[in-house]
């Protein structure tokens, strides 16, 4: 099959799993109309309809449903091979696209990339904000963060942080004339700030945890986020309590700025692993990154031994 007709087959295989022209094409860097030229193209070197075209949507017919599944992983297969010899390169060279959330790379992430992207100017790293339990292989990611090395068996787990403590704050000005929450079900009667998780679409519950004791408190207020900064923001100017990372909040509390509640019950997570498909050969400027963002626990000294 000619080049580009290759080209066509791997566009085609974007429009399908997208089941948008628009979307697809931002993918792959053409206009909507020059893909959708494209597709016309290749359906009729086949000799049949592989996409059914709406106003609204596109959806593949039975014929499309089946190149679709035949076509797919075999490309997959060439995209990694040509990775790997483009590994063999002495060189570290390419693009690394990592989806976590901002917390995750603004405190673990970006601190120790950004003296490897000084070190290795030929490297590129993609950063997507996510909060969802991205599927790293199908969104064409080649690292993903989430909390705890609870993963598929398919993936590898690295923990690239300490354990992470949450916690509870609202201003001074929030909780001026109200009574402070005792319990966590007591969070109900107040405001707070939600976090939508982007994957199943609903509000994420507060955990808790005190002694043996853990509960989740599905709370309400007037403001929801995808974003640890804006969430924190939003208690800052009074919206109600946000529910964030410890080391986040710690310097306003220290500060006057969010009065802390029920510091009992803060939980305490696994830290962030970085999780990567399970490979024979890992591409060196992804081995890089992995071991620039390798979590190892501070050596002990002799003095801090002796406390």
């Amino acid at each position: 099959m000619a080049k580009e007709n290759l080209n066509d087959l791997q566009a085609f295989v974007v429009v399908a799993r997208e089941r948008s022209f628009t979307r697809a094409a931002a993918q792959i860097g053409l206009s909507r109309s020059a893909l959708s030229h494209a597709m016309l193209g290749l359906e009729a070197r086949l000799g049949v309809r592989l996409l059914t075209r709406t106003t609204r949507s596109v959806s593949t017919t039975e014929a499309g449903a089946r190149l679709l599944d035949t076509v797919a992983p075999r490309l997959q297969e060439i995209e990694a091979e040509l990775g790997q010899l483009s590994a063999m390169r002495d060189k570290p060279a390419g693009t690394v696209r990592i989806t976590a959330h901002d917390h995750a790379i603004g405190t673990a992430l970006w601190p120790r990339l950004m003296p490897l992207l000084k070190q290795y100017p030929d490297i590129q790293i993609e950063f997507s904000v996510d909060y969802g339990f991205t599927d790293i292989a199908a969104q064409r990611f080649d690292a993903g963060v989430r909390v705890g090395d609870r993963i598929d068996k398919d993936m590898v787990a690295v923990r690239i942080s300490p354990d992470m403590r949450m916690s509870v704050a609202a201003s001074p000005e929030y909780l001026a004339g109200k009574t402070s929450p005792k319990t966590p079900q007591d969070l109900t009667e107040h405001r707070c700030v939600n976090l939508r998780l982007s994957t199943r679409g609903n509000l994420y519950a507060w955990d808790f945890e005190k002694g043996r004791k853990s509960v989740n408190v599905k709370v309400d207020g007037q403001t929801i986020f995808n974003s640890t900064a804006l969430m924190l923001q939003a208690a800052l100017d009074g919206l109600g309590f946000a529910y964030v990372p410890y080391d986040l909040m710690k310097p306003h509390i220290d500060a006057g700025r969010l009065i802390p509640v029920l510091e009992d019950w803060w939980p305490t997570f696994p830290g962030y692993h970085l999780y990567y498909a399970n490979r024979r050969q890992i591409a060196p400027a992804l081995a890089l990154v992995i071991e620039a963002l390798r979590y190892r626990k501070p050596e002990r000294t002799a003095f801090t031994a002796k406390r």
